[in-house]
């Protein structure tokens, strides 16, 4: 890499629904895997870094892994996330234009392999999660000295869903936070969503990240664990249309007991980012 690049290392910049990544192409790159997680923390900050949500690095599949191409994913506080559901459609939309897939194609993830579908004319990328897991309903939680019925199910990575009355009055910030560190889904922890129903294909979803720690604009594995509880409880129609806090709106599906996830991804920009001046290892 030293050779080629010197110090400087070619990213691009994708968002989805609002939802920001770096992206590198470790095919050139080679950075090895255990320095993955401290470029992330110092590539995401806004302020000191690129900024993003998360970051994720794109490599060829080992023999034997039925996918055209895998990623490694991060988080912007350096945890690796098994799966990313925006994420997942804006690596469908770099890896469709980088060649690595066609407008079908198979991602490799740590949650197992993702069908995406590219419509590039229409800047809409469909991907097809992984198969729901540990849907557990109307779980009684004591939350910062009040009682709160959660919702959870396992999207790719883990979600409680919580249904309020009126979604733009939570304090997501507080209360996301605590039910994310609490002791019920110790040890991993969990991201949280706060639904309000408009009515059976409608939702306002906001959502806590785990490992963004903080309220994003969306989250893709998020809408699909909210279309999942709101099916299993009897809320919802096959097919759910979201408004995000970014106020875009993501699409999820149930079909044959699959989950679909569909949204506008955008390449943002491209640069360089130089090394030395962020601190970051190569090696």
């Amino acid at each position: 890499m030293s050779t080629m690049f010197g110090a400087r290392v070619p990213f691009y910049k994708l968002q989805g629904c609002g939802n920001d990544f770096v992206a590198i192409d470790n095919r050139v790159l080679r950075l090895p895997r255990e320095l993955m997680a401290e470029w992330a923390k110092k590539i995401c900050p806004h302020a000191f870094g690129v900024g993003a949500d998360g970051l994720f690095f794109l490599e060829l599949p080992a023999p034997g892994v039925a996918a055209d191409y895998v990623w490694h994913f991060y988080n912007a506080d350096g945890s690796r996330a098994e799966m990313c559901g925006n994420a997942s459609r804006c690596v469908g939309r770099l890896a469709h234009a980088l060649g690595l897939g066609g407008e079908r194609h198979v991602l490799g993830s740590d949650a197992g392999p993702i069908a995406i579908t590219v419509d590039v004319a229409a800047g809409q990328v469909k991907v097809q999660l992984t198969e729901p897991q540990a849907l557990a309903l109307n779980i009684p939680l004591s939350v910062q000295g009040k009682e709160t019925l959660a919702h959870f199910v396992n999207t790719g990575v883990p979600h409680t869903v919580i249904l309020v009355d009126k979604v733009a009055e939570v304090d997501v910030a507080s209360l996301g936070r605590a039910v994310r560190f609490h002791e019920h889904f110790a040890p991993a922890g969990t991201n949280v969503n706060f639904v309000q129903v408009v009515d059976r294909r409608h939702t306002l979803v906001r959502t806590y990240e785990r490992g963004v720690e903080a309220e994003t604009y969306a989250c893709g594995t998020g809408v699909s664990a909210v279309q999942v509880v709101l099916s299993a409880l009897g809320r919802s129609e096959d097919e759910l249309a979201t408004t995000t806090t970014g106020g875009e709106v993501l699409t999820t599906s149930l079909e044959g007991g699959r989950v679909f996830l569909k949204g506008a991804a955008e390449l943002t920009f491209t640069g360089e980012i130089n090394a030395p001046a962020l601190g970051l290892p190569l090696a």
